[in-house]
């Protein structure tokens, strides 16, 4: 068996160890008789499971207890929906820094809820840097502040958080939840879809403030109320139960085989330092992202002539480095290089690109 080094920006690749273990309890977990596949998410079995996989989240990122952990279905783009139907509730208002595509489809849901305020936005550069925000522009009665802390697809990263005093600050965390630590404190609500730090897809993971539960509008579905998966212990109906049992094994890789958060940091500046440092002394390739704004899970570059990216995707998957072509919206190429991603896996990327590089300049 060969395995490719996939650059896929989600769903990612999961850590081999993890796959492993999954693969050995594919056919009975434990003593069960069963897989998880098959089992009652009301069994006992699955209950502590599920309670597990909480309790390995909290102690992983140190949420406070005055912080739900929701299990929910339909991916990070169900939060645009839902943070607006159950958080605007006061004003009326919120603010939104549009730094991408995702933060720029969530605020196009949220103005369909309220009076909704892009702060501020980058996409006249093409959204290569976090915007600079403005305080005067920031409205203090809003009912909450949202970005999306790292931009999948334009490789860039919030590396100081928005100052937004008593304003509750939402993030969709998706691409680098799990890659450092992070204070959850600082934060109102974060929400990930599990693809590509996590699990596979199919499972969001919803870490809300107890004070912003249970507000709702009327209009609301029942399904999209957290105060309804909050008392139901994200059992309302029936959740993505394999993609949690693997986000259990994910944190306990993260825990026991990596050494938490700090680590786990360690090692992702560290790969993508390799790949940058390359990307600044290469004569063919070009990093697209500001370096003041650069993703450490991201890394977006290109050639500068459209048929030689494509000669390079076409190359790069020919020998093993898969899915490194960029999004088909802004096009070149993008390495994600998530938790999963060992370092040796860079390494090889930068000395193949060397290598295309010699022929090509």
């Amino acid at each position: 068996m060969s395995r490719v080094y996939n650059f896929s920006a989600g769903p990612s690749m999961l850590p081999e160890s993890v796959l492993k273990r999954a693969a050995s309890e594919l056919l009975e977990y434990g003593t069960s008789g069963q897989s998880v596949m098959e089992m009652s998410h009301r069994s006992k079995e699955y209950t502590e499971i599920i309670e597990g996989t909480e309790a390995l989240l909290r102690e992983v990122m140190n949420i406070p207890d005055n912080y739900k952990v929701l299990f929910l279905q339909g991916g990070a783009s169900s939060q645009f929906a839902m943070v607006p139907l159950n958080l605007m509730n006061k004003s009326g208002k919120a603010d939104y820094v549009l730094s991408g595509q995702f933060s720029t489809k969530a605020y196009k849901e949220a103005c369909r809820y309220g009076d909704v305020k892009a702060v501020a936005s980058s996409k006249e550069q093409n959204f290569s840097r976090i915007p600079e925000i403005d305080p005067a522009e920031c409205r203090s009665d809003a009912d909450y502040f949202h970005i999306c802390m790292n931009n999948t697809i334009y490789g860039t990263v919030f590396h100081e958080l928005p100052q937004t005093g008593d304003v509750p600050l939402v993030a969709d965390v998706s691409s680098c939840i799990l890659s450092c630590p992070i204070d959850v404190t600082k934060f109102g609500l974060l929400y990930a879809g599990a693809q590509k730090n996590m699990a596979p897809a199919g499972l969001t993971v919803v870490i809300v403030r107890d004070d912003l539960i249970g507000h709702a509008r009327d209009i609301t579905p029942t399904m999209f109320d957290y105060k309804v998966h909050a008392d139901a212990g994200s059992m309302y109906n029936t959740p993505p139960t394999y993609s949690i049992y693997m986000c259990k094994l994910v944190l306990e890789w993260i825990k026991n085989e990596i050494g938490g958060l700090e680590a786990m940091e360690k090692i992702n500046v560290n790969k993508a330092q390799i790949l940058y440092d390359y990307l600044d002394k290469s004569k063919l390739f070009k990093g697209c992202a500001e370096k003041s704004s650069r993703s450490i899970m991201n890394v977006t570059f290109v050639t500068g002539d459209t048929d030689l990216d494509a000669e390079f995707v076409k190359a790069a998957a020919a020998n093993g480095f898969v899915n490194i072509k960029g999004h088909r919206s802004v096009g070149g190429m993008r390495a994600s290089i998530y938790n999963a991603m060992p370092t040796e896996g860079i390494e090889k990327l930068v000395a193949f690109m060397e290598e295309f590089e010699k022929k090509h300049v």
